[in-house]
C-alpha cells in the first residue's frame, strides 16, 4: 500500500503573518459555529467537535466529523431464510503469501447478519454470563469510544436489518429476541462492550492511540473467539497482540506496515480481511485443541491426531476495520464462521484449491495453524474430493470466470 506525503513551501516571513491571522480569524468563526451546534445536540449525545477528528476523512479544518451514512435495508433480509455469506479466502500455492490482507468496503457493509443469529445471541449471552470480565472489558479510559461504539450499532443495525432491530428513544429494541437497550441511562446496566456483543454476531475490539503513537487494546468483547483469550491480550499494544500470539512472520513482514496503516486510518474509509484455520471440535467459543480455556498458559496439542475427517471444521474469520470519528478509536469486528470440511468440500473448485493453499503453508505456519494435528487427513480427503470433482468433467480453466477472492 502506497502513501503520499505532500510537502509545502515555506512562505515569505510577511505573508506567514498574513496568513496566520487569516487563519485565526477563521478558527475563532469556525469554534463560535461548532459551539452553536454542540448546544443543539440530543441528550446523550457527545458534541460533534473532537480535535483531530475528520470530515470525509481528511484532516478536520471545519471542526466537523465524519458521519457515518444511514444504510439501506439489506435486501431480503431474514433471520430464518437468510444464509451465512460463503468465505472461502484461501489461494492456490505454491507460495504463500504474508499480508495484511486488506480491501476496502462500502459502510453499508461494515456488520453482517444471517439466519445463525440466534444462536450466536444464545452463546455469546451464555459466555458473558459464565466468563464475565474474562471475554468483556472496558477499560476506564476506553469507555467513551465503547459507547461511541454502542451508539453507531444502535444507529446502524435498525436501517440496516429492520425486521431484527428497531430503533427507540432510549436506545434499540431486538424485535426477535424481545429485549430493549437503553443506552442513554448512566450508569448503564452493563459494561457498553457486552450490549455491543448482544447486538451483532461479531466479536468485537477497541484500541486507542496512545500519547507514543502505539494503539492499545482497551475495550473488548471477545466471546467466540475459540484461540485466544482478551484477559491475555488487553491493555497490550497492538505490535504485543501479535507477537504474543506468535503470529508468523509479523515482525518482518507485518508490523511497520500494520503501524503506519493504524495511524493513517481515515472514519470514511472501511476495510475488511480474511483469514482460516482448521480444528478438530465443533466449539465456537474455544477450541478443545487449545487446551483448558482457564489455563496458566495456553497452547495447542491437546488435541487428539488424525481424526476422522468428519471431525474436522473449517474455521474463517472476517474482520473489519473502522476509525471512530468522534473518540479516534479503531474498531475490529470479527465475525467467525464455522463450517464442516466434509460439506464445504462439496462447492465445485474448494477442495483442489484448499489443498493447494495448505501445502503452500511453511513451517512456521504449519505450526501456528496446528497442522500436524490434521494435515494427513484433510489432505488425503480434499485430494480425493478434487479428484472425484474433476472426474465429474469439472472445468479447472473456468474458475477464475466463476468466483473471485474472498468468495
Amino acid at each position: 500500500m502506497a502513501y503520499t506525503d505532500q510537502l509545502l513551501s515555506t512562505p515569505t516571513a510577511a505573508s506567514a503573518v498574513l496568513f496566520g491571522i487569516v487563519v485565526m480569524g477563521i478558527c475563532i468563526v469556525l469554534r463560535l459555529s461548532h459551539g452553536r451546534r454542540a448546544m443543539q445536540q440530543p441528550p446523550g449525545r457527545a458534541p460533534l467537535a473532537h480535535p483531530g477528528s475528520e470530515k470525509a476523512g481528511g484532516p478536520c479544518v471545519s471542526q466537523e466529523i465524519y458521519k457515518t451514512p444511514t444504510p439501506p435495508p439489506y435486501p431480503d433480509w431474514s433471520v430464518v431464510e437468510t444464509k451465512p455469506l460463503p468465505y472461502r479466502a484461501f489461494r492456490y500455492g505454491p507460495k504463500y503469501q504474508m499480508t495484511m490482507g486488506l480491501r476496502t468496503i462500502h459502510p453499508h457493509q461494515w456488520i453482517e447478519l444471517d439466519n445463525q443469529f440466534p444462536k450466536y445471541h444464545a452463546d455469546k449471552a451464555a459466555r458473558i454470563e459464565e466468563r464475565g470480565d474474562k471475554c468483556v472489558k472496558t477499560a476506564p479510559e476506553a469507555f467513551d469510544a465503547a459507547i461511541e461504539l454502542l451508539e453507531e450499532l444502535t444507529d446502524y443495525l435498525p436501517a440496516r436489518y429492520p425486521s431484527l432491530y428497531k430503533r427507540t428513544h432510549e436506545g434499540i429494541d431486538n424485535l426477535w429476541s424481545g429485549e430493549s437497550f437503553n443506552i442513554v441511562e448512566r450508569p448503564l446496566k452493563e459494561d457498553p462492550m457486552a450490549i455491543c456483543a448482544r447486538l451483532v454476531q461479531d466479536d468485537l475490539a477497541v484500541l486507542l492511540e496512545q500519547p507514543d503513537g502505539q494503539y492499545r487494546l482497551l475495550a473488548g468483547s471477545i466471546l467466540l473467539a475459540g484461540f485466544w483469550r482478551l484477559s491475555d491480550k488487553f491493555g497490550m499494544t497492538l505490535s504485543d497482540v501479535h507477537t504474543s500470539g506468535d503470529v508468523p512472520h509479523f515482525r518482518e513482514k507485518l508490523e511497520t506496515g500494520m503501524n503506519k496503516f493504524f495511524r493513517r486510518m481515515k472514519c470514511d474509509t472501511f476495510h475488511a480481511r480474511n483469514n482460516y484455520f482448521f480444528q478438530v471440535d465443533d466449539c465456537l467459543g474455544w477450541s478443545s485443541s487449545m487446551g483448558d480455556e482457564d489455563a496458566q498458559e495456553v497452547v495447542r496439542g491437546t488435541a487428539q491426531k488424525d481424526k476422522a475427517i468428519e471431525h474436522h471444521w473449517f474455521r474463517s474469520e472476517r474482520q473489519t476495520l473502522r476509525r471512530l470519528p468522534k473518540t479516534r478509536a479503531v474498531v475490529f469486528t470479527i465475525r467467525t464462521y464455522l463450517v464442516p470440511v466434509t460439506e464445504m468440500a462439496r462447492e465445485p473448485y474448494v477442495p483442489g484449491r484448499l489443498a493447494s493453499a495448505v501445502r503452500s503453508w511453511d513451517e512456521l505456519l504449519s505450526n501456528y495453524k496446528g497442522k500436524e494435528e490434521y494435515g494427513a487427513v484433510l489432505l488425503d480427503y480434499l485430494d480425493e474430493k478434487h479428484k472425484e470433482q474433476v472426474d465429474n468433467g469439472l472445468d479447472l480453466e473456468k474458475e477464475d470466470e466463476v468466483r473471485s477472492y474472498p468468495w
